[in-house]
This record gives C-alpha cells, structure tokens and sequence, in this order.
C-alpha cells in the first residue's frame, strides 16, 4: 500500500441533494412512481426493495433516477444509527421509475481516475461509516451532510486495481443476491400452495380449529442465566421472508426461548405491521436460542406442519387479525396473545400432510441456500476492508 496516498472524496465526486417532494401526495398505494427514502437502505448499504413509498404528484424531471445511480442516506431514524451515509445501487426496473427524495444524495463523479462501483463500495466500508457517525449531528434523528460525505479520506489505488477490486465484490453481490431472490420465489411457491390448500377454495371437509390447540404461544423452556445463548434481537428479523440475521452470544436474563423450526412473530407497533417475522432453521440440533421479548414464538403441538404455522403467520387474514387486536398507548402497542390463541383456521389432516410433503423440499432448499448466503456475506464482508486498505492485493491486470 505504500505507492497509496490518502486523497478526501472532495477530489473525485459531488455529493447532491434530493427534492422535497409533498407529504400529501405520498402513498403506500403502489404506482409507478417509487419514491427513494432512507427506509431503502439495508444495514450496510445496497438497495432494499421492500416496504416502498410511491408519489402521485407532479415530479420535476432533473430528479428522476436512472439505473445504476448511486445514493447515499443523509439521515437514519434508527437508535443504532446502522444505515447513516451508506450507499446502494438505483435497480433495474421495467416498470418503476424511481425518484430522487430529499435527505438522499446522489453521487456525482468530478474525475475519470476514479471506478464508479469502487466509490460505491467504498462507501460501504465500516471505517467510512464511522467517520460519518462520529461527526454526525441530531439526537434521535441523525443526520449527515454532502460536505461532512466528501470529508473522507481514504486510500486511493489505481483506477485498474480500483476496477478489480469493484469487480470481484460485484461478483459475489450478485451470487448473494441472486440466491435471495431465489428463496423470495420459493417462499412465494410455499404460501401460494398454503393459500390454496387452507384459504381459497375448500374441497373435502374441513374443520374450524382454534389455533391455541393446535400451536404453543411462547413454549417455556428450562434456561440457565448464567450461561452464555445465541441471542437474536428484534433488527435480526426480515420484513419481507423468513430469513433471520446473525445473533450475537451473551448472557440474558429477560427473553423469549425458541428451537429449529419455530416461528418468530413481532408483537409491537410497528414491528408487526412492517411484517418482521422469522422461521428458524439454523440452530445446532437441540440448541435452544434467546431472543427480543417483543417475539411470540409459534411451535407446532404435532398436528401441524411447522412450515404451515410460518405460512400462517404471513397471511393477510391472520396478520390484520394481530394487528387489530393490538392494545396500549400510541407508538408502544402489543398483541393481545390470547385474541391469537382464539383464531380460527381451517383444518384437515390428509391436507396438512400433503402441505407438509409439498413445501417441505422447499424450505429446504432455502436453508441450503441461506447457508451459501451466509458463507458468501461473510467472505465479502472480510475482504471489503482489506481491500479498501491495500492490505489484500489483487491483480490489476
């Protein structure tokens, strides 16, 4: 790294704010018309397609987005402050035009000595986004500037390692993604086949079961305070499929306890209605796991495929029943468990085990594959700073 002097941001880009679109004419209701906000930013950057804000009102032209623009979140509404500053990628889309908000910055390039996609992962690196937290300004709001962006100083490469280094991150980002994509698919195939089995169209007899006597809510299990779990806090849950992010191990005296193939419910506003819900998988065998107190664990009592419970917990009908029965002061509100316990589902044993059969391959798949993503995350997630260092070097040829 010793031919790599230091050079700020300022050099190589500009950094340009978004629009102030109105309030009035924001919607959840989909058009096509896709509003960027900093809701759309994974933890540690890349584009987040779910949970979208769309526009129904005049749009100035110079603030539509293309294909492939980087954009920076300036402001993270989060208490842990994991999204401020990072980048992610405009998508490829058909049907969806995608527009430039405000507290969003978009990257200008000022110089060709530098790779697009290197700045866009440089801007994901961990020592990047330190340096935009610690000189951030806010209290619960937290917010960073174009300025105090092109601040930073990193090592700067030659464009043709720059390249490599962009290409070989880009490569596994794209492995990674397409394995999500594939699971979101099979996830999708599973409850199609559980809504046509249990919600649409009933043929044979079916019996109206109470779903207390079919599933335990919140199974006790015995636990030593003193020991060191797996523990899984309520940002560890996906919104949108069954994939549960990396735990961390530590001692825990307050929480819930849950195994292999139990599903993981968030009972509080707005945890619940944004759809964060798990299915476990990944556990050593008999590895019992800690998790948020804001969970209800659902495990099947035996009559029920645990695959049906998840199923279950991602439907429409199930989910508007949670949330209605949702009590207590604004902004702190919870499930009532035993307005839960009460539901009502459709039932019948030759259906279940035929639900059981079919998705069974399918929830399989999508533990191998989260495997591979895990595998494939971590690699990038390693090799993402010491490239940025020069302290793994690549060919540049």
């Amino acid at each position: 790294m010793s031919e790599w002097i230091e050079l700020p941001l300022s050099k190589f880009i500009d950094v340009k704010h978004g629009f102030a679109f109105s309030g009035k004419f924001i919607s959840d209701e989909p058009n096509d018309f896709v509003l960027v906000t900093p809701g759309n930013f994974n933890i540690g950057g890349g584009f987040k397609s779910t949970k979208l804000k769309f526009y129904k009102g005049e749009i100035p032209e110079e603030y539509i987005l293309s294909e492939g623009d980087c954009v920076v979140t300036m402001t993270d509404l989060s208490q842990e402050t994991d999204t401020l500053g990072f980048s992610a990628k405009i998508p490829k889309s058909t049907s969806k035009v995608f527009l430039h908000n405000q507290r969003i910055g978009l990257i200008h390039y000022l110089s060709d000595e530098v790779d697009k996609d290197f700045i866009y992962w440089l801007l994901r690196t961990y020592d990047y986004h330190c340096f935009i937290v610690g000189s951030a300004s806010g209290t619960s709001i937290m917010h960073t500037s174009p300025s105090r962006i092109k601040e930073y100083k990193f090592p700067f490469p030659s464009i043709s390692v720059q390249k490599s280094i962009a290409n070989i991150l880009n490569s596994l980002e794209d492995k990674i993604d397409l394995l999500h994509r594939q699971n979101k698919t099979l996830e999708q195939l599973a409850e199609t086949v559980f809504k046509l089995l249990f919600v649409d169209e009933f043929i044979g007899e079916l019996k109206l079961r109470k779903l207390e006597d079919l599933v335990f809510f919140d199974p006790k299990e015995r636990s030593d305070k003193q020991k060191i779990y797996q523990v899984f806090d309520m940002k560890c849950l996906s919104t949108d499929d069954m994939r549960i992010g990396e735990g961390s191990y530590r001692k825990i005296s307050s929480a819930t306890t849950f195994r292999n193939e139990d599903t993981l419910l968030a009972k509080i506003t707005p945890c619940l209605e944004n759809g964060k819900t798990g299915f476990v998988m990944h556990l050593a065998e008999n590895e019992i796991a800690k998790g948020s107190t804001e969970f209800i664990v659902m495990r099947t009592k035996g009559e029920v495929s645990p695959y049906w419970i998840y199923c279950l917990a991602r439907n429409k009908d199930f989910r508007d029943s949670a949330i209605l029965s949702m009590t207590g002061t604004s902004g702190r509100q919870r499930v009532q468990i035993d307005l839960l316990k009460s539901y009502e589902v459709n039932y019948e044993v030759g259906r279940m085990k035929y639900f059981h059969d079919t998705v069974g391959p399918l929830f399989q798949k999508i533990k191998l594959n989260q495997k591979q993503i895990f595998t494939l995350t971590k690699l990038r997630d390693s090799l993402l700073p010491k490239f940025m260092n020069g302290q793994v070097r690549v060919n540049s040829n």
